[in-house]
């Protein structure tokens, strides 16, 4: 999965204007040999169509998709402006994130940057960063507050092959030692621990010796298994030094007392991250299909997206302008996934439903022109959201 390190970091950069700033970056990626030369024409054609610039001071310039025979090697160059750099309409970026991508590797990265987007306090701790790895630890959404939570997609892996629970907790804490959340001592600790058994399968470690940073992972075994005569079919893994996991736990005993455990493994990684992220938290993982949650009032619509890499930042952007045209409220889910509805004005949002081609978009919207915004937008998706897929 593309991730992002510090080698891929340029510190304390100054560009007089985004296109300085684009071509810096597409510099950056074509010496890295990641793209060949003829890629700077078209990060600048696809900054020329949509702005690239996120919000919270991030802009990801990238290039478009006629241009994507241009690039080697999908990869990332990351460029830290303090002094910011004007990116249209009054934004200034303080991170430029230029972007290669092959297909739809970089999504993993954009879902990231929803997550971080939705921090407060982010934009200035961007603009002061002194260092790559403070810049990156950022990026990666872990801040310096004690109270932070770290659970995220590639934190769940599922259809492990594993003959007995302890090497599921060895795998569970080595998820979390990457991610920052246990040391050494702490993956020692995970793996001599006693699960408990939550039901349906589901057992739950807790771990607080040699923990850096509150955090969980989940880890389902590709058959089921049997401990203590009980089936085995995902352990949750829990490193705490706060309180920051209190809520996560909270929605998981909701889900015990509801017995709706078993419906976990029919989640996507992401969705189940953002189940029990949501605020407040769901009563039961499996809400109701997004059909039957969106169908209540107002429009609807039911459209399958075309184009060739799902809803990335391009045809993301279009769908999100075409939804602010209207005033009605609109929300969007994605129906292959059963994700739970997002408001479809929001480009961190849409992106982060991870829509590939093939997915079904259930639309909703409620208002005076609601049944004119359903239509528009199945238009522009039929259209290929600008990509004439």
């Amino acid at each position: 999965m593309l991730a992002l390190n510090v080698h891929d970091i340029h510190m304390q950069q100054h560009a007089a204007s985004k296109h300085e700033a684009i071509k810096a970056m597409a510099a950056a990626l074509t010496q890295k040999g990641l793209v060949e030369a003829g890629y700077q024409d078209g990060m600048l054609a696809r900054e020329a169509q949509t702005s690239t610039y996120l919000g919270n001071g991030i802009a990801i310039p990238h290039g478009t998709t006629d241009t994507r025979d241009q690039v080697k090697q999908t990869g990332v160059q990351v460029f830290h402006f303090p002094e910011g750099v004007d990116w249209g309409e009054g934004n200034l970026a303080y991170v430029a994130i230029g972007i290669a991508a092959k297909s739809d590797e970089h999504l993993s990265i954009l879902r990231q940057l929803t997550r971080v987007l939705s921090q407060d306090g982010i934009e200035q701790q961007l603009k002061t960063a002194s260092a790559a790895e403070q810049l990156v630890t950022l990026l990666n959404g872990q801040t310096a507050d004690t109270q932070a939570f770290t659970f995220s997609s590639d934190m769940v892996l599922t259809g492990f092959p594993a003959s007995d629970i302890t090497t599921l907790q060895a795998v569970g804490a080595g998820l979390l030692k990457n991610h920052h959340c246990l040391n050494s001592d702490g993956v020692s600790h995970a793996v001599a621990g006693q699960p408990v058994h939550l039901g349906e399968g589901h057992w739950l470690l807790g771990v607080g010796d040699g923990v850096l940073q509150t955090g969980m992972s989940v880890v389902m075994p590709a058959t089921s298994l049997s401990h203590q005569s009980q089936s085995v079919s995902a352990l949750w893994c829990v490193a705490a030094n706060n309180r920051a996991h209190l809520p996560v736990l909270n929605t998981l005993m909701q889900w015990k007392l509801d017995k709706q455990l078993a419906a976990c493994g029919r989640y996507s990684p992401q969705t189940l991250v953002d189940a029990l992220s949501a605020e407040p938290a769901p009563e039961q993982p499996h809400k109701a299909a997004p059909s039957e949650a969106l169908t209540a009032e107002g429009s609807t619509g039911l459209y399958t997206v075309t184009n060739a890499h799902g809803l990335h930042a391009r045809p993301g952007a279009m769908l999100v302008n075409t939804a602010k045209k209207f005033s009605a409220d609109i929300q969007v889910a994605n129906a292959s996934t059963q994700s739970a509805p997002v408001n479809a004005k929001s480009l961190m949002k849409v992106i982060a439903l991870g829509v590939k081609h093939g997915h079904q978009l259930q639309f909703s919207a409620q208002g005076s022109d609601a049944e004119q915004a359903i239509a528009a937008l199945g238009d522009a998706i039929k259209d290929g959201l600008g990509e004439n897929a």
